[in-house]
């Protein structure tokens, strides 16, 4: 977890803040927002709402009133104390890449594994840059679809010691989770009381929650764990091409979601979700890293801290097909503005590759390298007599040099960011340490790393009974 104290950077202004706030009153109260579960719908017609088969036409007010119960901070808990995190406020939460049905590993493109789950869970635990693996690291398509899900919560509640990401896919996948982490914390009411997970409830945009996702949704908020509220807007082809129109539908959607959380459970803790990008005209393919979505983003935060919410958007995200140099500048193009943002949850901050469809094990190392540069380069700087170094002129004096003064032996050892994967070597030595570029030299990185991997403690007791549940509930799965 990484506290941002530094200046955010916001480029809307008060009159355009006014024009957007008119501009998703009226979606949600002229357009409405699609509701594909009877109950949700339910829920909205007893708050007074006006319904129209699947549609409600929400009071922006009403809204308003919803999202107020909202907290606008909260904690969530992991198994190992010191990994706990603060959701909201100046605190930055990180965690890997989500939903990838494939992996890449060196030349490599292949269907993703469960072994291939593991080791990316694996090198989430290894490195405090991240505060959680995530949730669907990778679509392990080797294990069964039905019980694929509990798979995946065991690995990461027995091979992390951090909170992890809830599975979505229906509500008895979400009640799996529920159960399993409870197990892991010792029953539902401490987790209710300190939720343990967070979970990705998407809009199926424009303007509509579709029946799966508010199964879940209703599964997680009745236990009071927090939801990412999040409409998946990609320019274009889920909302508008105009980058206002696009904050308009976010809002729309976003807000909703929020209102049907307070609905089910008031006081739940939210996200305010925002995955927010642009297609290519040309070809209509997702596009990612760019200018665009940059200013859609400071957008969001700024919109965000206007409604009192914490706030989920940015990433390492790229449309490259491999973990070259396009990999890495729009990666930095989208977690430059995330930091800028202040961005209080940060999903596909390690990993990301090709529009999302892959889990990279080396762009998982660069994606680390940059998340390391930024934490250092938003850490305040410390301004005092020290740092000034005055007697180090008085040491050195005219046309000297400062290599061997008291004042830089002093702090030679952590004076200046040392890399993890970038090569700072002279030619020769490069050459002779094997000519490797970045992703070779990512590949051996992440070879070292899943080699000196120690698993984090656990009960044996609570192992045994994470391990019964899986079985149990495979069985009554048919897997």
């Amino acid at each position: 977890m990484f506290v941002n104290t530094m200046p955010r950077y916001e480029i809307l202004s008060a009159e355009a803040v006014e024009v957007l706030d008119r501009g998703w009153r009226r979606i949600v109260s002229e357009i409405g927002v699609q509701f594909a579960k009877p109950e949700a719908v339910e829920l909205f017609r007893a708050a007074g709402q006006r319904v129209d088969g699947e549609v409600v036409y929400l009071d922006p007010e009403f809204v308003l009133a919803q999202v107020a119960k909202a907290p606008r901070e909260f904690d969530v808990q992991a198994r190992n104390p010191a990994n706990t995190v603060h959701i909201g406020g100046d605190h930055m939460v990180f965690g890997g890449v989500y939903g990838c049905p494939f992996v890449r590993e060196g030349e490599v493109r292949r269907d993703a594994t469960l072994d291939d789950f593991r080791r990316l869970t694996m090198l989430a635990q290894s490195f405090g840059q991240l505060d959680t693996a995530g949730g669907v690291i990778c679509e392990p398509n080797d294990a069964p679809l039905d019980s694929r899900h509990l798979d995946m919560i065991y690995a990461l509640a027995t091979l992390t010691d951090k909170f992890y990401m809830g599975n979505v896919v229906s509500s008895l996948n979400a009640a799996d989770t529920i159960a399993m982490t409870s197990i892991l914390f010792g029953g539902r009411d401490k987790i209710e009381q300190t939720p343990a997970t967070i979970s990705l409830i998407n809009c199926n945009s424009p303007l509509r929650w579709d029946d799966r996702m508010l199964d879940a949704q209703f599964e997680y908020c009745a236990a009071s764990q927090p939801v990412v509220l999040t409409p998946f807007l990609l320019m274009g082809a889920m909302s508008p091409v105009t980058i206002p129109a696009a904050l308009v539908q976010q809002l729309a959607e976003a807000l909703s979601g929020i209102a049907l959380a307070q609905l089910i459970r008031p006081g739940c803790p939210v996200i305010f979700g925002s995955f927010l990008s642009n297609i290519d005209m040309q070809s209509g393919s997702p596009s990612f890293g760019t200018p665009e979505s940059a200013i859609g983003l400071l957008c969001t935060g700024q919109l965000a801290r206007h409604f009192g919410l914490p706030f989920r958007t940015g990433g390492g995200l790229t449309a490259s097909q491999t973990a070259d140099a396009q990999a890495a500048y729009e990666s930095l193009m989208t977690l430059l503005p995330t930091f800028l943002a202040g961005t209080n949850f940060v999903m596909h901050a390690a990993g990301w590759l090709e529009g999302g469809l892959v889990s990279c094990f080396e762009k998982f190392i660069i994606d680390i390298e940059l998340l390391r540069m930024l934490r250092v380069e938003f850490t305040p700087l410390e301004v005092d007599e020290g740092s000034l170094a005055f007697g180090a002129h008085e040491e050195v004096g005219h046309g000297g040099h400062f290599l061997g003064a008291a004042h830089t032996m002093e702090r030679f050892r952590d004076c200046f960011y040392r890399p993890l994967l970038s090569s700072t070597a002279n030619y020769e030595r490069w050459l002779k340490l094997g000519g490797k570029d970045t992703t070779a030299r990512a590949s051996d990185i992440c070879a070292k790393t899943l080699a000196d991997y120690q698993p984090p403690p656990l009960d044996d007791a609570i192992r045994a009974e994470l391990g019964d549940y899986v079985s149990r509930r495979r069985a009554e799965l048919g897997d």
